[in-house]
C-alpha cells in the first residue's frame, strides 16, 4: 500500500475535478498533508474521499455526510454510524419513491394531454407537421 497520493492521482482515480477535492477539503471533510503548495493525501484521506463520493451518489448533503463521518470519530462509533446510514438510506429511498410516483403521474398527465390534442387535431383535419 502506498503512503501518499497526489491530488492528480485521486482526480483520475475517482473521475472528479481538483476543485471538488479542494471543496471537500475546505468543508473539513478531508485534511491532506501539505508540503509547500503540494497536497499529499494519506490512505485514510483516499478512503474518506471514497466514502464522501458514495454519500453524494446516495443523495446525501455535505452536512449529512459530515454528520455521519463525525459519528465514526466519536461515540457511538462505527455501530452508530451504520445505524445512521441505514436510517438515512431509508429516508432517501422514501423520497426517491415519492419522486418516482410524482414523475409517473406527470407522465400520465402528459400522455392524456397529448392524446387529447391529437384527437382534436384529427377532428379539425390538422396533421402534426402543419
Amino acid at each position: 500500500m502506498r503512503d501518499y497520493y497526489t491530488i492528480t492521482e485521486l482526480t483520475r482515480e475517482f473521475d472528479i475535478s481538483t476543485r471538488t477535492i479542494r471543496f471537500y477539503e475546505d468543508e473539513g471533510l478531508i485534511a491532506p498533508i501539505r508540503r509547500g503548495r503540494t497536497r499529499l493525501f494519506r490512505h485514510s484521506d483516499r478512503h474518506l474521499l471514497k466514502m464522501i463520493l458514495r454519500g453524494k451518489r446516495l443523495g446525501f448533503s455535505i452536512s449529512e455526510i459530515r454528520e455521519i463521518m463525525q459519528m465514526y470519530k466519536t461515540p457511538p462509533g462505527e455501530a452508530g454510524q451504520l445505524r445512521a446510514i441505514v436510517r438515512r438510506v431509508s429516508q432517501k429511498r422514501l423520497e426517491l419513491e415519492q419522486k418516482r410516483r410524482d414523475i409517473e403521474e406527470l407522465l400520465s398527465e402528459l400522455d392524456n394531454a397529448e392524446e387529447a390534442c391529437l384527437t382534436r387535431m384529427a377532428e379539425l383535419g390538422v396533421t402534426q407537421g402543419s
